[in-house]
C-alpha cells in the first residue's frame, strides 16, 4: 500500500511515517516505480510504534522495544525493566507537576487580583519572591 493508505490505517501524518524510516524505525519496500511499498507488517510496526509513543516512551526506547518484539527469544524481564523506568520518569514528572501546581496556587493566593499594580505573580517570576507560603 502507499503511505496515505498506511497513514490512514495508523491514524499517523505521513510526515511522521518518512521520519520513521529516515531513523530507520521501519524499513519499507519500494515499488518498481520508486514509491514506498508498505506491508501489513509495516503497518502492525507502525501502530506499535503509535501506541508506544502515546504511552510516553522516547524513540530510542521504541527503537529498544521494537528490537526486544523482533526477538522471540527476548526475556519479558527486559520489557518490564523498560516500562518500570517509564513509570519512574512518569512518576517524577507528576511530582515536578504538582510541586508547579502549588506554587501557583501561592501565588494565586498571595495575589490581590484588583485595580493595583503591585502583583506577587510578576514579583516572583522577576525574583522578587514576596509571596507567603500557604
Amino acid at each position: 500500500m502507499n503511505i496515505g493508505n498506511a497513514a490512514e490505517a495508523t491514524s499517523l501524518p505521513t510526515k511522521t511515517i518518512r521520519y520513521y524510516e529516515d531513523i530507520g524505525l521501519i524499513k519499507p519496500d519500494r515499488a518498481e516505480n520508486g514509491y514506498r511499498d508498505y506491508s501489513d507488517d509495516d503497518v502492525h510496526r507502525l501502530r506499535f510504534l503509535q501506541r508506544s509513543r502515546s504511552l510516553g516512551f522516547t524513540i530510542e526506547e521504541c527503537r529498544t522495544l521494537l528490537s526486544l518484539y523482533d526477538d522471540e527469544g527476548r526475556a519479558s524481564a527486559d520489557v518490564k525493566r523498560i516500562a518500570r523506568e517509564k513509570i519512574q520518569k512518569v512518576d517524577e514528572k507528576i511530582a515536578e507537576l504538582q510541586s508547579l501546581r502549588s506554587t501557583l496556587k501561592v501565588l494565586v493566593k498571595n495575589c490581590h487580583g484588583d485595580q493595583r499594580p503591585d502583583c506577587p505573580i510578576l514579583d516572583d517570576l522577576a525574583g522578587r519572591n514576596t509571596a507567603k507560603s500557604a
